[in-house]
């Protein structure tokens, strides 16, 4: 790395708005602390206002309100930028949808010409396709209920949410969900997004409950409103805590509570099933050498038959006792077609 390209690492790394100190940037970038120092006496003197802050806990840092006019990107970085932008418009719902195409103008307009002919080629030759629907694990729609719960405009939905997390705004919300015979209508406090298998789940606190996050599906979202004058200070929150589908998990131990549904597995298909994104998150229970018995909340009979159509000889039924007659009349007739063979 030369010198020029050291000072304008040092330079983002001082952005930051953090104090870093002489030996923190001598090992980043590998360099003796005297280099460090030569290269901060570059910036001063060409007029960047690095100072630098005394004691144990001192460092150099930047001035309060300084502007770090535009960068020129290298070829890997453009891209990296042009793919998230890529990526970002395959989606089904996009946040912010108007500015990604001002994004990428801007991005190709910061760019030199010969650069700009490679990021042209690029968004010809690297592509995104979209997930395909999930044909095993069903969910339910909200197209049969009321003419209240059409669909949202999941994008604004998003783009709302994501701009009261950043001005720690709270949001009303009201919400429906197919397992519910009601809307529900709460005030929010907005932590976060999670975006998983082509949907996003808005991730907040109810207001005046003590409780855990918890997550709103946006296209399950039938109004959302940023409230007046209603700041509140930031919270510690990582949205890594969800991540892994470990809030699929909470979620699922509460089903189980209300709709336990137990099915016997032989051990081959248990073990498929542990790999699935949703099924992976029941729980399993050693029966015998041949046999597990896996637990899970549902309680729509038609999800569960199906899965054991699905699963085939060797799973068995256990619990609502009520559903294996349902599902014996469904094989029945299965067998009678065969039967006229």
């Amino acid at each position: 790395m030369n010198r020029l390209d050291r000072a304008l690492g040092i330079l983002l790394l001082l952005r930051s708005g953090k104090s870093v100190s002489a030996a923190e940037l001598s090992r980043r970038f590998e360099v003796s602390p005297r280099t460090i120092y030569r290269d901060i006496e570059t910036l001063s003197a060409i007029g960047v206002p690095v100072y630098a802050e005394m004691g144990r806990a001192g460092g150099f840092r930047l001035m309060e309100g300084y502007f770090l006019p535009p960068v020129m990107f290298s070829v890997g970085e453009a891209i990296s930028l042009l793919l998230g932008l890529t990526a970002l418009r395959r989606l089904r719902a996009k946040p912010f949808a108007a500015e990604i195409e001002t994004a990428e103008q801007k991005l190709l307009a910061a760019v030199p010409d010969h650069l700009r002919a490679t990021l042209a080629k690029a968004r010809h030759i690297i592509g995104f396709e979209s997930l395909p629907q999930d044909a095993f694990s069903l969910e339910r729609s909200l197209a049969d209920l009321t003419p209240e719960a059409a669909e949202s405009d999941e994008g604004r939905v998003v783009t709302i949410f994501l701009q009261a997390v950043l001005e720690h705004r709270m949001i009303a919300l009201r919400y429906r969900s197919p397992y519910s015979a009601t809307p529900s209508d709460s005030s929010v406090r907005p932590l976060g997004l999670l975006w998983d298998r082509d949907r996003w789940y808005l991730v907040g606190q109810r207001a005046g409950r003590d409780e855990k996050p918890r997550l709103w599906r946006a296209d399950r979202v039938l109004s959302i409103t940023p409230r007046a004058a209603s700041a509140v200070g930031e919270t510690k929150f990582d949205v890594a805590s969800l991540l892994g589908r470990q809030w699929l998990r909470a979620a699922m131990a509460q089903w189980l509570k209300e709709s336990p549904v137990i099915i016997r597995l032989a051990r081959d298909q248990a073990e498929r099933l542990k790999q699935d994104w949703y099924y992976q998150h029941a729980r399993y229970e050693e029966e015998s050498p041949e046999h597990l018995r896996m637990t899970f909340g549902e309680d729509n009979p038609q999800f569960v038959l199906e899965l054991l159509r699905w699963l085939g000889p060797g799973a068995e039924l256990i619990e609502p006792q009520a559903w294996r007659a349902e599902l014996r009349d469904e094989l029945r007739q299965m067998l009678a077609v065969y039967e006229i063979w």
